[in-house]
């Protein structure tokens, strides 16, 4: 009888630590340096002869999770950062500024204080989803500039489709990877409930229609999913996105209390019942507050572009005043 109890008591065990094990290695990875990695390992592993997101180079794996790009294997002519221009880059499509930049932690240290002290922004930052492999030059180029299409054909890159306008401070991709920047940006900003600007989600739902989900996209959403635990519903079918859309919030649903409260949303940006005004320079794309920034009484009339929110005027490229209190 003992034996017997022995024996069952084994196999629930072992029953436990396999459910354990899986559960340990499908979880979310919290870090972006950790989420490169399973990227490289689990989802883009046999991708690197397929090309690259902005351009479709061809690469080769190098290190952890970089890549040297086979810029003879698309066209590529470098336009200015010969190192940059060879390597393969993680690019956020919805850039890290746009998620972190209703943080606390980004208004008292930017992204890297954002990363070291805040959970639940390196959760944001962590998301496979919004992750792809991009060449290294036009990554830093396209900065944290909104999606756009441009009038006339691209030549900054060579053959490479993608164009920067950089006094504009608007970027366009190469149509292939048009739907998926779409789906991307309609996941994020459910998941973790960020405002998405009329502009931008008027094109993302162009280029929804315009560019439906690819094989690729099905299967890539497939194997992240594996790793994160869910897929992105608009590259499911699951969810669509239509005007007026009402955030799920999942993502926050999902983070403990605790985690949430070590770092409060900045209540201006987040709305603004304060009052506050939110102003922009059209020149330099440089928003200024009415409370604590010098120079929001200095921009000339016919430069001023006034905002909702200071999410608002980050979604919409802009950045704010380094001499802002």
């Amino acid at each position: 009888m003992n034996r017997s109890f022995n024996w069952a008591n084994k196999l629930v065990l072992m029953a436990f630590l396999v459910i354990v094990g899986q559960t340990f290695a499908n979880a979310a990875p919290t870090s972006f340096g950790v989420a490169k990695t399973e990227l490289k390992k689990y989802v883009y592993f046999d991708r690197n002869d397929d090309g690259d997101f902005y351009c479709g180079c061809d690469w080769r794996w190098v290190g952890a999770s970089g890549g040297r790009i086979d810029l003879a294997s698309c066209g590529y002519k470098t336009r200015s950062q010969a190192v940059r221009a060879a390597r393969t880059e993680w690019e956020h499509i919805v850039p890290a500024s746009s998620m972190g930049g209703q943080r606390q932690c980004w208004q008292n240290g930017g992204r890297k204080n954002c990363s070291a002290n805040d959970p639940f922004f390196s959760v944001m930052e962590a998301d496979m989803h919004n992750l792809t492999p991009a060449s290294g030059e036009v990554n830093a180029d396209r900065s944290n500039f909104r999606f756009a299409e441009i009038p006339g054909e691209a030549t900054q890159y060579g053959a490479c489709d993608a164009e920067t306008d950089f006094k504009g401070r608007r970027f366009e991709p190469r149509p292939e990877v048009r739907g998926m920047i779409a789906r991307v940006n309609f996941y994020i900003h459910d998941r973790y409930n960020l405002k998405l600007s009329r502009s931008q989600e008027q094109l993302f739902m162009a280029w929804n229609n315009m560019h439906p989900v690819s094989e690729w996209e099905k299967e890539r959403d497939r194997r992240i999913a594996k790793r994160m635990g869910h897929s992105n519903p608009f590259v499911t079918g699951e969810r669509s996105w239509s005007r007026g859309h009402k955030n799920s919030g999942e993502g926050l649903a999902n983070q403990t209390k605790g985690q949430v409260q070590k770092q409060p949303v900045v209540q201006q940006i987040a709305s603004n019942q304060s009052g506050w005004g939110v102003r922009g320079n059209k020149n330099s794309h440089i928003y200024h507050l009415s409370v604590g920034c010098s120079a929001y009484e200095k921009v000339a009339v016919h430069n001023r572009r006034e905002f909702k929110s200071e999410q608002e005027a980050i979604n919409a490229g802009y950045r704010k005043a380094g001499n802002c209190r």
